[in-house]
């Protein structure tokens, strides 16, 4: 962290912002002061609350969990900071960010945290010669209202940014230049390889990608930049949504998941093969098949909120067949890439996922493939949307748990402690939906019924 000494000297940072991925794939920490950070956090980590693994979004502390209750006090973590992390905010002013790792008062690794949970996965590639190497797409929407607009307004009747579909459209997104450029400038000075924005779908819709890297980088630039993102759109009185679907008159908002196998003693690639199945090398095959195998039990990783479920819908770019193409928007996996590059993408999750939790479940799923020796079913062709005969992925957040609940892939891949708490996290968030009276159930009803 020399760095940081000479930026502390030199009185360009003076706050570093030490956080971790909470359940819902957000940063959550404390802003400490840079010298502080120094000369104690830096090395020993810092005390947070057990309670923030164990909360909705609401920061409701939730029943049912066994690693953090009532009866166990809600006691410390220690959150040490990974120093590969470390980097400076652009866009607020003074200010360096690094996450952590979490650890029991033994000095063990929680692994029911969203971190630990990906770096297990990660660990059980290694044990294999393998190293999987992704990446995340992931598109928002973007509000002349800023958030204080919108809350006022209850999040009813907001402005879209463009009165236009903008998909690739140049000169749509030059009027939102002020905001996506700072966007694309900020994450680079924050270490953030991004490659390019573009317009989307949507009125007000941008996706911004990011150079594919080890799991671990990418799940972390994820957590940065969606969170950058609203800082900086915030900045300009402005307001951004990564919900999977703000609004049944627009498409939905994306985070295609793309991922392929290297292998650790040479650094080659090792998913693709012109002369095998969809251009894949047997290892590539049964890494896909075990994609196919495992996507409704892990259906939650990647649709974890009712409002998740509101994106699929036919011809809408969010695809619900458990089935794989060579180039096919409508099959819930794609194969894109030529050689080298030749890779999965699971088109199936939506902007709201956690990338620790979406990645480790791509990352699972894959490996049972590879233990069990999938053998992978022939490409799809054709619109997946109109077939009624192919499997589909859980259509409501309901079905999706009961998937979780028994899935073999989740408690052999995971270990059972991660298992229970993600299963917990998921029922909870079907409780918290049922204890609301929305505004379509008064309005259809109050006077009709």
């Amino acid at each position: 962290m020399v760095e940081l000494d000479a930026a502390v000297a030199a009185k360009t940072v003076d706050t570093v912002v030490v956080a971790f991925p909470d359940m819902q794939g957000r940063p959550v920490g404390k802003r400490v002061t840079a010298p502080f950070f120094l000369r104690h956090v830096q090395e020993e980590g810092i005390e947070v609350c057990d309670y923030l693994l164990a909360v909705d979004v609401d920061m409701d502390p939730l029943p049912g969990y066994r690693f953090a209750n009532w009866d166990r006090g809600y006691g410390d973590m220690n959150a040490l900071p990974d120093p590969a992390t470390l980097r400076v905010i652009p866009w607020l002013e003074g200010t360096a960010m690094v996450l952590c790792d979490l650890f029991d008062a033994d000095g063990n690794a929680v692994e029911v945290s969203p971190r630990a949970m990906l770096r297990r996965q990660i660990s059980r590639a290694k044990s294999m010669g393998l190293e999987v190497r992704c990446a995340t797409e992931l598109e928002f929407f973007l509000f002349a209202d800023s958030y204080d607009e919108a809350s006022t307004k209850r999040w009813s009747g907001l402005t879209p940014h463009s009165s236009t579909i903008e998909d690739y459209q140049i000169l749509q997104t030059s009027r939102e230049e002020y905001i996506i450029r700072e966007i694309r400038n900020g994450m680079l000075a924050a270490g953030i390889p991004v490659e390019f924005s573009k317009g989307e779908a949507g009125r007000g819709q941008h996706e911004i990608n990011i150079t594919y890297s080890d799991p671990l980088t990418v799940a972390d630039n994820h957590l940065v930049f969606k969170n950058g993102v609203k800082e900086i759109a915030a900045k300009h009185g402005r307001a951004a949504t990564f919900m999977a679907k703000w609004s049944m008159a627009e498409v939905g908002s994306s985070c295609h998941v793309h991922a392929s196998l290297w292998d650790t003693e040479s650094g080659e690639p090792v998913t693709g093969d012109p002369a095998g199945i969809g251009g894949l090398s047997p290892l590539g095959q049964h890494f896909l098949a075990g994609q196919l195998a495992a996507a409704r039990q892990l259906a939650w990783c990647f649709a974890p909120y009712v409002n998740s479920y509101r994106r699929y819908l036919p011809g809408s770019w969010a695809p619900t067949a458990v089935v794989w193409g060579d180039d096919n928007r409508t099959c819930g996996f794609r194969l894109v890439g030529n050689g080298p590059s030749r890779r999965t993408e699971c088109r199936i999750p939506g902007a709201d996922v956690n990338p620790y939790i979406v990645l480790a479940a791509t990352i699972a799923g894959g490996l049972w493939g590879i233990e069990n020796e999938l053998k992978l079913p022939e490409p799809y062709e054709g619109n997946a949307y109109t077939d009624a005969a192919v499997e589909r992925i859980p259509t409501t957040l309901v079905e999706a748990i009961g998937e979780l609940e028994s899935s073999q892939v989740a408690i052999q891949s995971f270990g059972e402690d991660v298992h229970f708490h993600l299963v917990n996290t998921a029922k909870q968030e079907w409780a918290k939906a049922n204890a609301v009276v929305t505004d379509w159930e008064l309005a259809r009803n109050f006077e009709r019924i």
